[in-house]
């Protein structure tokens, strides 16, 4: 994580760009890259879509890698660590969703009753 880090800002650097990497606008490209993801997969089944051919893959990866960097980037920003905070939800989760309470559910946490 920290080699890619210092590859964004040295990349950003070498175009001046850090100018244009506001933590809005971090945010902003990574849900446009974000939607890009999901034109991919627009008006597939849910079975095509488990089954991609190699240029859907390799366009699929492009744009995972560029919510990725822009992810890192916008951590960045605010000293935090992308996979710690990945950690940490996971956790969050695991509290508001106990496996022998949803197993098999897609319900929203707060849709549960006791």
């Amino acid at each position: 994580m920290k080699d890619l880090k210092k590859q964004l800002r040295l990349f950003a650097a070498e175009r001046d760009w850090d100018q244009f990497h506001s933590p809005k606008n971090l945010s902003m490209a990574m849900s446009v890259e974000a939607a890009e993801i999901l034109e991919i997969f627009q008006w597939m089944s849910d079975e095509e879509s488990r089954q991609l051919d190699q240029q859907k893959l390799q366009h699929l990866e492009e744009e995972i890698g560029d919510v990725m960097n822009y992810l890192v980037a916008l951590a960045d920003k605010f000293g935090m660590d992308p996979l710690e905070a990945a950690r940490k939800k996971i956790k969050l989760n695991a509290e508001k969703y106990p496996a022998s309470r949803v197993r098999g559910s897609a319900k929203k946490y707060d849709e549960y009753s006791d």
